[in-house]
């Protein structure tokens, strides 16, 4: 769950400090890619979507094949807290996890199978939804775990007065930022994918993990959360794929005017959170 950052929190535009005692493995890489032949550009969208803007610009048509860039490996999710060296990831001080809600699980769990019978029954629009849900879950550490931590985080925003607040406890933002659209989803890191929340305002994309991921300062584990902040202006690239081995993983890169990438994927609204991350970078020309 996302928390409000009790130390100062960095600026947009300067790098933020990160622990000195982070190690890697030796086939470490900060950003895991996949063939180009694997991933194809998105289908185009069809149906409405409740997070669309009130009056999205259309996107532009999707890269040829030879435009693709790689896709990240959806590995097992992190726990971790990875290392990339990149001046937009900005870890905010977090408490350890809170207790756990293995009590829940049985009601998550038959929730889960009421998704797949509506999967079956529903039109079109219905089944792309709970295909991206239940992809989303699936990207998790269980399917159930999965879904109390959206169920957890949906239940915090609610009782901290909705995303709007959250965003604003969770980021350092200006009086006239005004929050456009969030979107549940994960980020692909080194250390296995991170689900959060990508929010999208009138100045910038920030995404802040659900949980806090722990990392060692010498003998001792600390706990943060991951979060990402890059401003509209430093915004260069919105590039939508979809995996050719299984058409249900899609993906979001997300690229720096330096040529820093973020990998988001895991969406329940895939579609709508295209047709704005493009309407932004459009706006911008």
């Amino acid at each position: 769950m996302m928390e409000s950052n009790p130390t100062p929190k960095p600026s947009d535009s300067t790098q933020a400090s990160k622990p000195d005692d982070l190690h890697h493995s030796a086939d470490y890489a900060p950003y895991p890619t996949i063939d180009l032949k694997d991933v194809n550009p998105p289908p185009p969208a069809t149906g409405s979507d409740p997070h669309r803007a009130s009056s999205p610009p259309t996107p532009p048509s999707a890269p040829t094949s030879s435009e693709i860039p790689a896709a990240p490996i959806s590995g097992s999710p992190a726990t971790s807290m990875p290392a990339e060296s990149n001046p937009y990831v900005s870890p905010a001080p977090a408490r350890g996890p809170g207790s756990s809600v293995k009590n829940t699980m049985d009601t998550v769990k038959d929730a889960l199978g009421k998704w797949g019978k509506k999967a079956a029954e529903a039109t079109k629009k219905g089944q792309d939804l709970a295909g991206n849900m239940w992809q989303h879950l699936k990207t998790g550490p269980s399917l159930a775990d999965a879904a109390v931590g959206r169920i957890a985080q949906g239940t915090k925003a609610f009782a901290e007065g909705g995303y709007e607040k959250v965003f604003r406890q969770s980021f350092e933002t200006s009086p006239e930022e005004k929050l456009l659209k969030y979107y549940a989803c994960y980020l692909s890191t080194s250390a296995g994918p991170v689900m959060g929340v990508l929010y999208l305002s009138s100045l910038k994309l920030a995404f802040c993990s659900d949980n806090p991921l722990s990392y060692k300062v010498g003998e001792e584990t600390q706990w943060s959360y991951y979060k990402v902040v890059l401003p509209l202006q430093q915004l260069k690239a919105v590039n939508p794929s979809v995996s050719k081995v299984n058409a249900a993983e899609k993906f979001i890169q997300i690229i720096s005017v330096d040529n820093h990438e973020f990998w988001f994927m895991g969406f329940v609204y895939y579609d709508s959170a295209v047709k704005n991350l493009k309407g932004i970078l459009e706006g911008r020309h």
